[in-house]
């Protein structure tokens, strides 16, 4: 297993195929992103069915990986559609995925993306906050 790989099986994830990521991550993960610390597979793959379970669509389109030995970084766009976000409309949130390998699967996976462009913005009420709070610092 290497970035590409995991890149490649990310673009192909949905709800019917999450036995997929079985492949890819190790018995001993740490998973973390903006708003989680998952620790060990069968933590991790609860999470993926909940996310999966509760969006109409979530997809990701790989741009850029690189590696250099056990580790590397896969650079992301992820298009999710949530009845609860944005009135159900299409979200586009760009990341990117530190990974590392052991025994020839992920045992490290850090996600970086900006958790107010995916979550915050997009609720009723508290996202025309945050956006008007972003546009006065821009100026």
């Amino acid at each position: 297993m290497d970035v590409q790989s995991v890149g490649a099986v990310y673009q192909q994830l949905n709800k019917s195929n999450l036995h997929l990521l079985s492949g890819v991550y190790h018995q001993d993960v740490v998973f973390e992103d903006a708003a989680h610390r998952l620790e060990g597979w069968s933590e991790l793959e609860r999470y993926f069915e909940t996310l999966y379970t509760n969006v109409t669509r979530c997809e990701f389109n790989i741009i850029e990986h690189q590696q250099v030995a056990d580790g590397g970084f896969l650079t992301w766009q992820m298009v999710l559609e949530h009845p609860r976000l944005s009135k159900g409309e299409m979200i586009s949130v760009n990341g990117v995925s530190h990974l590392k390998f052991s025994q020839g699967k992920v045992i490290y996976h850090r996600d970086y993306f900006d958790l107010g462009e995916m979550l915050y913005e997009n609720l009723p009420l508290l996202g025309s906050v945050i956006k008007t709070i972003k546009q006065r610092l821009g100026k």
